[in-house]
């Protein structure tokens, strides 16, 4: 049976594509009970994933990704996301109280049709708390993917992947790598606070078919 981590990561993946999905199904797929699955759904809630249905009528998820009033671009939005959970995780006197104010004052401004207040924007709660800690590794991974550099990662889980970066994104409260792993020969969805240890690789990467991040979103 996968980590609770690990299943509420994998239950988010299925949420993600807008679709409702009954209790059944999500227990079938992740290998638990219906009572679990429940259980999660509502710790996923808490965590700020917006998650909305009920027992008997299945669960969808719909990631918010403006703000009213204020044109954000995608790195722009990266950016704010990034700063308040380092800030936030960081301890320092000051700084990590006014983090945690800005980030209240956002939450006051999104969508008010939204379920998924959580505790607060750019915030990682329980059970994501390690997930903005994981951040540490993203000035790496931007490097190689913009130089489309190969890279070596050491997981927590012991395991060992050679990738290649293709994207690094943000949704449900975690941060997570786009890659296509020459380890697995597939497409792989790595959450950055598993990474415990990254290495550059000589080698460089281009293109080829079934592998590049547009094969990706079309699978």
């Amino acid at each position: 049976m996968m980590r609770k981590t690990d299943r509420l990561s994998e239950l988010m993946t299925i949420l993600r594509d807008g679709q409702v999905h009954k209790a059944d199904d999500l227990a079938l797929a992740t290998g638990v009970s219906l009572r679990t699955i429940y259980r999660d759904m509502e710790v996923l809630v808490a965590s700020g994933v917006p998650v909305q249905g009920a027992r008997g009528t299945g669960y969808q998820a719909q990631a918010l990704i403006t703000l009213p009033a204020l044109h954000l671009t995608e790195d722009e939005l990266e950016a704010l996301h990034l700063s308040l959970a380092i800030l936030g995780e960081s301890g320092m006197e000051g700084l990590a109280d006014a983090a945690a104010s800005l980030s209240a004052k956002i939450e006051q401004v999104l969508p008010e049709d939204s379920d998924s207040a959580g505790e607060g924007f750019g915030f990682a709660a329980y059970p994501f708390d390690g997930a903005a800690r994981g951040v540490r590794h993203m000035p790496g991974l931007k490097a190689a993917i913009k130089a489309r550099q190969k890279l070596r990662l050491r997981l927590q889980t012991g395991g060992a992947e050679v990738i290649r970066p293709l994207q690094v994104d943000y949704w449900g409260r975690v941060w997570r790598a786009i890659v296509w792993s020459e380890t697995q020969a597939g497409f792989a969805e790595i959450r950055l606070d598993q990474i415990a240890e990254m290495t550059v690789l000589p080698g460089l990467f281009v293109d080829e078919p079934g592998k590049s991040l547009s094969d990706y979103r079309a699978s």
